[in-house]
């Protein structure tokens, strides 16, 4: 908890109570379902929930912002997301059943009244968005073709409408030959642990393409 703390001190006293009762519900769904490796539990709070937070160094979401959380797993980042943006409204879809169940827990256990749930393939998901998150899902080329062609064109955010990707490693080859603008954020320039070393941020613009 205090890695949250120290990145964004002016939480209000209803979010920080909300991070902090983050750590006890997956620790306890971990020990029925598990969401998370049994060894990364024990580092949840860096490798996931504030991993989870580094999009909002690079962006701040505006009230009214319509977000998917596509192959949400356990709910990241799009959780911790909303619980730092209550005015964003957030939809989280996984395919596999469990997950959603234990997303739908969480997000009810703690009041979370911004969010909603659904069990669905991405490419049957017709609903309209203006941002898709997602974190090592798939290949950025195969990512793109699973999410609904459905981004609003009316954008009103410091970023045009489209997708916030957490990936590792090099990913220069899954940039290369992508249509839409795209731009990369090195984790490492927001938060100076060494797990975030080879961590970025993708941004990839579905309103702009390459060749414009």
């Amino acid at each position: 908890m205090h890695h949250i703390i120290k990145y964004f001190p002016g939480l209000s006293s209803i979010q920080q109570s909300r991070f902090e009762d983050l750590g006890k519900l997956y620790n306890y769904w971990n020990n029925r379902i598990n969401i998370i490796s049994r060894k990364d539990i024990k580092s949840l709070y860096l490798h996931h929930i504030l991993h989870s937070l580094s999009i909002a160094k690079v962006i701040e979401f505006e009230p009214g912002t319509k977000i998917i959380d596509v192959g949400t797993g356990g709910g990241f980042p799009g959780i911790p997301l909303s619980i730092l943006f209550p005015g964003a409204e957030f939809w989280f879809i996984d395919s596999v059943g469990k997950k959603i169940k234990v997303v739908e827990s969480i997000i009810e256990t703690l009041g979370l009244t911004n969010c909603k749930t659904k069990k669905i393939r991405a490419e049957n998901f017709n609903v309209q968005y203006d941002f898709i998150l997602g974190r090592a899902v798939a290949n950025l080329h195969e990512f793109i073709k699973m999410i609904p062609g459905k981004v609003s064109n009316k954008c009103f955010n410091s970023f045009n409408n489209g997708i916030f990707y957490l990936k590792g490693g090099d990913i220069r080859e899954e940039i290369e030959g992508l249509p839409y603008h795209t731009k990369t954020f090195n984790i490492t320039n927001y938060f100076k642990e060494p797990f975030f070393k080879t961590k970025k941020i993708i941004y990839i613009d579905l309103i702009k393409l390459s060749t414009d």
